[in-house]
Protein backbone atom coordinates (compact mmCIF):
# COMPACT_ATOMS: atom_id res chain seq x y z
CA UNK A 1 0.00 0.00 0.00
CA UNK A 2 1.43 3.52 -1.01
CA UNK A 3 1.78 6.38 1.50
CA UNK A 4 -1.21 8.25 -0.37
CA UNK A 5 -3.56 4.96 0.04
CA UNK A 6 -2.25 4.96 4.21
CA UNK A 7 -3.50 8.46 4.59
CA UNK A 8 -7.53 7.81 3.29
CA UNK A 9 -7.66 4.61 5.34
CA UNK A 10 -6.45 6.77 8.23
CA UNK A 11 -9.35 8.61 9.14
CA UNK A 12 -12.87 7.67 7.58
CA UNK A 13 -15.73 9.88 7.18
CA UNK A 14 -18.87 8.98 8.90
CA UNK A 15 -22.15 10.68 6.84
CA UNK A 16 -25.46 10.58 7.84
CA UNK A 17 -26.70 6.92 6.16
CA UNK A 18 -30.02 7.96 3.81
CA UNK A 19 -31.96 4.71 5.05
CA UNK A 20 -31.22 5.48 8.74
CA UNK A 21 -33.64 7.27 10.66
CA UNK A 22 -31.49 8.00 13.76
CA UNK A 23 -32.27 11.24 15.52
CA UNK A 24 -28.64 12.11 16.05
CA UNK A 25 -26.82 10.69 12.85
CA UNK A 26 -29.60 9.59 10.52
CA UNK A 27 -29.85 10.63 7.42
CA UNK A 28 -33.93 9.69 6.22
CA UNK A 29 -35.19 11.81 9.85
CA UNK A 30 -36.39 15.26 8.70
CA UNK A 31 -36.64 16.72 11.87
CA UNK A 32 -32.95 14.76 13.06
CA UNK A 33 -29.79 16.40 13.71
CA UNK A 34 -27.75 14.14 10.98
CA UNK A 35 -23.93 14.76 12.43
CA UNK A 36 -21.40 13.87 10.57
CA UNK A 37 -18.26 12.41 12.47
CA UNK A 38 -14.56 11.43 11.61
CA UNK A 39 -13.28 8.13 12.66
CA UNK A 40 -9.86 8.52 13.31
CA UNK A 41 -7.99 4.75 12.70
CA UNK A 42 -4.92 5.99 14.12
CA UNK A 43 -6.05 6.85 17.60
CA UNK A 44 -9.31 5.00 17.88
CA UNK A 45 -11.40 8.21 18.33
CA UNK A 46 -14.52 9.53 16.65
CA UNK A 47 -14.63 13.04 16.89
CA UNK A 48 -17.22 15.54 15.06
CA UNK A 49 -17.29 19.01 15.19
CA UNK A 50 -20.54 21.35 15.03
CA UNK A 51 -22.14 24.84 14.83
CA UNK A 52 -25.06 23.70 16.71
CA UNK A 53 -27.51 26.74 15.92
CA UNK A 54 -30.44 28.13 17.09
CA UNK A 55 -32.65 25.45 16.76
CA UNK A 56 -30.86 23.46 19.23
CA UNK A 57 -30.89 26.16 22.14
CA UNK A 58 -32.14 25.49 25.12
CA UNK A 59 -32.35 29.38 26.80
CA UNK A 60 -30.03 32.52 26.60
CA UNK A 61 -28.02 31.35 23.08
CA UNK A 62 -26.73 28.11 24.72
CA UNK A 63 -27.12 24.46 23.77
CA UNK A 64 -30.23 22.14 25.27
CA UNK A 65 -29.09 19.44 28.02
CA UNK A 66 -30.74 17.10 26.04
CA UNK A 67 -29.26 17.79 22.85
CA UNK A 68 -25.27 18.11 24.50
CA UNK A 69 -25.87 14.43 25.70
CA UNK A 70 -27.29 13.59 21.93
CA UNK A 71 -23.79 14.25 21.08
CA UNK A 72 -21.90 12.69 23.62
CA UNK A 73 -24.14 9.40 23.24
CA UNK A 74 -23.64 9.39 19.32
CA UNK A 75 -19.76 10.56 19.26
CA UNK A 76 -19.19 7.38 22.20
CA UNK A 77 -21.92 5.15 20.45
CA UNK A 78 -19.58 4.91 17.29
CA UNK A 79 -16.63 3.74 19.07
CA UNK A 80 -17.72 0.33 18.99
CA UNK A 81 -17.03 0.67 15.31
CA UNK A 82 -13.91 -0.09 16.10
CA UNK A 83 -14.49 -3.29 17.62
CA UNK A 84 -16.58 -4.50 14.36
CA UNK A 85 -19.40 -4.59 16.80
CA UNK A 86 -23.08 -3.04 17.26
CA UNK A 87 -23.93 -1.90 21.01
CA UNK A 88 -26.31 0.31 22.54
CA UNK A 89 -26.55 3.06 25.52
CA UNK A 90 -27.16 1.26 28.87
CA UNK A 91 -25.94 3.83 30.92
CA UNK A 92 -24.75 7.64 30.18
CA UNK A 93 -24.41 10.30 32.53
CA UNK A 94 -22.91 13.64 31.75
CA UNK A 95 -20.99 16.29 33.70
CA UNK A 96 -22.34 20.16 31.97
CA UNK A 97 -19.16 21.87 33.18
CA UNK A 98 -19.36 25.16 30.82
CA UNK A 99 -22.25 26.50 28.48
CA UNK A 100 -22.25 25.44 24.99
CA UNK A 101 -22.59 28.60 22.71
CA UNK A 102 -24.74 27.46 20.19
CA UNK A 103 -23.09 29.74 17.29
CA UNK A 104 -19.44 28.94 17.93
CA UNK A 105 -17.99 25.94 16.71
CA UNK A 106 -17.72 22.96 19.05
CA UNK A 107 -15.45 19.30 19.09
CA UNK A 108 -17.50 16.29 20.02
CA UNK A 109 -15.15 13.30 20.85
CA UNK A 110 -15.66 9.93 22.03
CA UNK A 111 -13.22 6.59 22.83
CA UNK A 112 -12.91 3.47 24.60
CA UNK A 113 -12.19 3.47 28.37
CA UNK A 114 -12.00 -0.91 28.14
CA UNK A 115 -14.40 -3.95 27.74
CA UNK A 116 -15.45 -6.31 29.80
CA UNK A 117 -17.50 -8.94 28.44
CA UNK A 118 -20.08 -7.60 26.62
CA UNK A 119 -20.18 -4.12 28.31
CA UNK A 120 -17.74 -1.32 26.58
CA UNK A 121 -16.71 1.61 28.52
CA UNK A 122 -16.64 4.89 26.81
CA UNK A 123 -15.79 8.43 27.86
CA UNK A 124 -16.76 11.49 25.83
CA UNK A 125 -15.94 15.20 25.19
CA UNK A 126 -17.32 18.44 24.08
CA UNK A 127 -14.86 20.95 23.77
CA UNK A 128 -14.76 24.53 22.18
CA UNK A 129 -12.24 25.56 19.40
CA UNK A 130 -9.25 26.60 22.39
CA UNK A 131 -9.67 23.50 23.76
CA UNK A 132 -12.01 24.31 26.88
CA UNK A 133 -14.01 21.45 27.65
CA UNK A 134 -17.64 22.28 28.03
CA UNK A 135 -19.06 19.19 28.76
CA UNK A 136 -17.67 15.08 29.63
CA UNK A 137 -19.59 11.97 29.61
CA UNK A 138 -18.91 8.78 30.52
CA UNK A 139 -20.87 5.51 29.47
CA UNK A 140 -21.35 1.68 29.31
CA UNK A 141 -22.66 0.16 26.15
CA UNK A 142 -24.19 -3.30 25.62
CA UNK A 143 -22.86 -5.35 22.24
CA UNK A 144 -26.25 -6.39 20.36
CA UNK A 145 -24.31 -7.81 17.79
CA UNK A 146 -21.62 -8.25 15.33
CA UNK A 147 -22.12 -5.27 12.35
Amino acid sequence: MGEGAKALSATITLAPNPSNKCFGCGGDNPGGMKLTFEQDNVNRRIVGRFVLGERYQGGGGFGHGGIIAVLLDEAMGKVSRFRGVRAVTAELTVEYLKPVDVTKEIEVEGRETEMNGRNIFMIGEIRDMTGMVLARGKARFVVIGQK
